[in-house]
């Protein structure tokens, strides 16, 4: 029997983001051991569903989850907090083992008070703890900021190469079956990444879309070389000051580092050829309203960039809602997070009548307090199932209790006590509401909305507002990032020489099979 064990965490920490990822928010999310794990993830398209399906495959491989959390992105993890969880994590592969090897289904931009790599220090402590015969794979979201410290600790590396996030699956699938190759001795991995000093600015991400959508077709042509395992492109996360912010790019072959090295570097000299294009900028917010009023049919869906809830803003931002106000325009559609307006709601009752100011108290900026006077049409519990095609590959949604508002001056609103961030149109539809019949849309995100968006929506546009997400990067003090770096520093160069990964040599370790 082949013993694999699986544990983690996952996080997007935005280092601009006044929200602390505290211990106490990841025990409410849920900090899950043991088949926990599997009964929560093993029917969704996540990465942990991915390691599920390949130890399936083979009835000799036995896969062990352990501890596994993750959290909505926000700010950095608390000392507390990362402290707990990575103890946790390293104990029980420690003492549950030993193991023919380990799969870790991280994210790969998270920020700790303690590690900044917070990812690449689990990864390095868990070489550590198995020793350097034991294969690990390291399964990461396509915003990971990667560093030589994930890479170097770990055998295989795979990336989501979507964005949306819809081949979380299909990654992790890959992984666990490449880590599982070289546990039965079929293959010897070698691992080269190049970090070209580049960001792609997060309206230029989504893959369906040029340039990004050419950049990926130039890596599906090297993956299709002999002896190429894997290849990722990594977008990177803008909003976490970090050493490693930027671009990379991994290639994963059988015993060839020279091929590896081509690989990745082929696709860093493609990605810096179209660094100007890999940075445009959105639609100002008064030009998007009446963009989406002239519009002769909806919906027409706004994506509120600066307020992303999946890159880790509050989910609170009434900018979008007061230019409507005073532009005259009405039929909105929209969720935003506001726990003690959804307790006012909740006291109202179904029917009842409100008279508050929402949204816009987490900071500054994102806009003032919202004043609305309607009626309360329903009420949740915010928890809904999503089957349908989900960024992250993600099934169960849990936004807090939740109430659906009519305002006298024409907006539906969604309160939530959670961040309101709209992945899946069951998020309306629990409380009543048909978003196919609304004019206008907002949609707190950049690409996460899209699966569940675009299916229904006559025209997107993404607005230029303000906030911790923002497109403007311009507007970050970063104290630990690379410099120069494109295009913060337009005059930045890259030194391909200079930038070239020496590799790890991962199939190089003597690797002994647990007898």
């Amino acid at each position: 029997m082949i013993r694999i064990a699986t544990a983690g965490f996952q996080h997007e920490s935005n280092t601009f983001s006044s929200v602390p990822a505290s211990l106490d928010k990841f025990r409410r999310s849920g900090i899950l051991e043991g088949d926990a794990i599997r009964n929560e993830y093993a029917t969704s398209q996540t990465t942990l569903a991915g390691f599920f399906a390949a130890a399936a495959e083979d009835p000799e491989v036995e896969l062990t989850p352990l501890v596994f959390t993750r959290l909505t992105p926000m700010g950095a993890i608390t000392h507390e907090a990362i402290g707990h969880i990575m103890d946790r994590v390293v104990a029980a592969i420690r003492d549950q083992g030993p193991w023919d090897a380990v799969l870790l289904p991280q994210h790969g931009a998270a920020v700790s008070e303690t590690w900044p790599d917070a990812d690449g220090e689990l990864v390095r402590r868990v070489r550590e703890t198995v020793g350097p015969g034991v294969p690990i794979g390291l399964a990461l979201d396509m915003h990971a900021n990667v560093s030589r410290q994930m890479v170097e600790n770990a055998d295989v590396t795979t990336v989501y190469q979507t964005n949306p996030h819809i081949d979380a699956f299909e990654q992790a699938l890959l992984c666990a079956r490449l880590v599982l190759r070289m546990v039965r001795g079929e293959i010897r991995p070698r691992t080269a990444l190049r970090t070209p000093p580049l960001l792609v600015n997060i309206l230029c991400q989504g893959t369906s879309d040029a340039p990004m959508s050419d950049l990926l077709r130039i890596a599906d042509q090297q993956r299709r070389r002999p002896g190429v395992l894997s290849v990722s492109v990594v977008e990177g996360y803008p909003y976490a000051d970090v050493a490693e912010m930027g671009m990379s790019f991994i290639a994963v072959t059988d015993d060839d580092m020279a091929l590896a090295d081509d690989v990745a570097g082929t696709l860093a000299e493609a990605a810096w050829a179209m660094r100007a294009a890999l940075n445009t900028g959105g639609t100002p917010i008064d030009a998007a309203l009446m963009r989406a009023r002239a519009a002769p049919a909806g919906p027409v869906v706004l994506f509120d960039v600066g307020d992303n809830v999946g890159g880790g803003s509050p989910g609170d931002s009434t900018l979008i809602l007061h230019a409507a106000r005073r532009l005259g325009i009405a039929g909105l559609l929209q969720a935003l997070g506001d726990p003690a307006a959804v307790r006012a709601c909740a006291e109202a009752g179904v029917g009842g009548r409100i008279a508050l100011a929402m949204g816009g108290k987490t900071d500054d900026r994102h806009g003032a307090p919202f004043a609305i006077s309607g009626a309360v049409t329903a009420l949740s519990d915010g928890r809904y199932e999503e089957t349908g095609p989900t960024h992250g590959g993600f099934r169960f949604f849990n936004d807090g209790p939740s109430a659906a508002v009519r305002t006298d001056d024409g907006y539906t609103l969604v309160l939530t006590t959670h961040g309101g961030g709209s992945a899946s149109l069951q998020q309306f539809r629990t409380l009543g509401i048909e978003p196919r019949d609304a004019k206008i849309i907002v949609a707190k995100g950049v690409h996460s909305p899209r699966p569940a968006m675009e299916p229904i929506a006559r025209e997107l546009i993404w607005v230029a507002t303000p906030g911790v997400t923002t497109a403007d990067l311009s507007t970050f003090t970063y104290r630990r990032r690379r410099v120069p770096l494109y295009p913060l520093e337009p005059a930045a160069e890259c030194q391909a020489a200079e930038d070239a990964a020496r590799g790890k040599e991962a199939g190089g370790r003597q690797h002994q099979r647990r007898i």
